[in-house]
């Protein structure tokens, strides 16, 4: 069947074949990229957390650990 079609209508397919691919490709750059993007603005919310939360107060209880040592 494709032997049958003349080259005019092969190079249009091919065209739009290849038109198809292209904007195909392209969202998927654009959502990778937007993905990236929140991704990265995640990251440094929580990084910025986490130096909120690094000074903490911890009290060790002596007594428990002169039990476990006997």
């Amino acid at each position: 069947m494709w032997k049958e079609k003349s080259p005019g209508v092969k190079i249009l397919w091919i065209w739009t074949i290849g038109t198809a691919a292209v904007l195909v490709a392209n969202v998927a750059t654009s959502r990778v990229r937007d993905m990236n993007k929140v991704l990265n603005a995640h990251e440094e919310s929580t990084d910025s957390q986490s130096t909120d939360s690094i000074i903490t107060d911890q009290v060790i209880d002596s007594s428990n650990l002169d039990k476990h040592d006997s």
